[in-house]
């Protein structure tokens, strides 16, 4: 047995914790970028907070907004030149996901010249990055926990992912009453993509101990309290717990990667940028119902966790969360459709390899044809 674990981030857990973010970014530097979405922080009023902390630490911030789902290398291009031209010495993401994925990004970009792309699909590698402060407000990508960003690349559909120790956040502050003010869809589609990263880290072939034991904890502590929180029905330890299974989560998928469920997905967001969790919850379940019986362990440990008792209870436990989340879905209602298929086949061969090799099961292009099909 051989693995390595490198994860050199400092967390800073607990509600309320956000108001230490100026103390924390003035130990990298004292010109911020301030990097966010395009409405949700600034309605909440947490974007001016956020600058209020860094104020009053005596660090000057600029604010970059143009950050959208499913992030595209061209703005975090954008990003980049907008830091430097500032001068700006460490990188502050506040946001989902998406967002933190293009802090990490704009870090990366402001120091290492060249095309992004030709880093992502490891052509060139990068020497270094600004420092990074990541504060999640969604309990969905675990961002926060890893040196991951995935990008879209608008000239070919291409959504793949930056992977850097690089980019690894020097701190996250986690502060899960930041994720209350998530929309109830919102809240189900991250709530579901994380519990996919603990279900598929804990499905890889590169599965180790680490990764096990996170990724089996965090399955649990989704089923667990999801729905609750998902039904308003959730105190401050369920939201805690779905937050540090979402950060657990994302820490998994560093060390064991993703399989099948998140390769078939990137190519269907990457061509019709549809919202990751959706096109997770079409995907999914019919993923686990061709891959069930032929890796059975696995399989039951899953649905264990979510309710069931053996393998075969796996999809159907998938299937009853997505019914309470109300984000049980088809490819076909994400505006995919069967003349799409071929693309994304290929695609998924192309750019998401190691997820079909990383697998439990070994699908071939029929297959994965057939498993498109069922998804519409």
């Amino acid at each position: 047995m051989e693995f390595n674990y490198h994860i050199p981030s400092e967390f800073v857990f607990g509600r309320g914790r956000v108001q230490e973010t100026g103390k924390l970014a003035a130990v990298y530097g004292k010109r911020a970028l301030v990097v966010t979405g395009t409405g949700s922080t600034k309605k909440s009023g947490l974007l001016d907070r956020t600058l209020r902390y860094l104020e009053e630490a005596g660090i000057e911030s600029f604010v970059f907004d143009k950050v959208t789902q499913n992030p595209l290398t061209t703005i975090a291009i954008e990003g980049a030149n907008y830091c430097k031209e500032n001068q700006c010495d460490v990188v502050v993401g506040l946001g989902g996901g998406s967002i933190l994925d293009c802090a990490k990004a704009i870090a990366f970009l402001s120091v290492n010249e060249g095309d992004i792309n030709d880093y992502i699909f490891n052509k060139r590698i990068g020497e270094s990055a600004l420092p990074l402060v990541l504060i999640p407000t969604t309990c969905g990508t675990g961002s926060e926990g890893n040196g991951f960003a995935v990008l879209t690349n608008p000239d070919n559909g291409d959504k793949k992912s930056l992977r850097t120790n690089l980019i690894v956040p020097k701190v996250s502050i986690i502060d899960s009453e930041l994720m209350e003010t998530m929309p109830k869809s919102v809240l189900a589609s991250v709530g579901f993509d994380a519990l996919c990263h603990s279900m598929e880290a804990y499905l890889s072939k590169i599965e180790n101990p680490m990764s096990k034991m996170m990724s089996l904890s965090a399955i649990e502590l989704i089923g667990n309290n999801l729905v609750r929180i998902y039904e308003g029905n959730g105190d401050a330890e369920a939201w805690d717990a779905v937050t540090w299974a979402s950060t657990m989560g994302g820490m998994a998928i560093y060390l064991s990667g993703v399989v099948l469920p998140h390769g078939m997905e990137h190519p269907a967001s990457g061509l019709k940028n549809i919202v990751h969790g959706r096109g997770l919850a079409a995907l999914t379940p019919v993923i686990t119902e061709f891959s069930c019986k032929r890796a059975p362990k696995k399989y039951a440990e899953i649905a264990k966790r979510l309710g069931g008792k053996k393998e075969e209870d796996c999809a159907r436990k998938i299937l009853e969360l997505l019914e309470q989340l109300n984000l049980r879905t088809t490819l076909s209602e994400q505006g995919i459709v069967e003349e799409d298929i071929p693309w994304m086949v290929d695609n998924c061969f192309r750019v998401s390899a190691p997820s079909i090799t990383n697998h439990p099961v070994s699908f071939g292009k029929e297959e994965m044809i057939e498993i498109y099909k069922r998804a519409l």
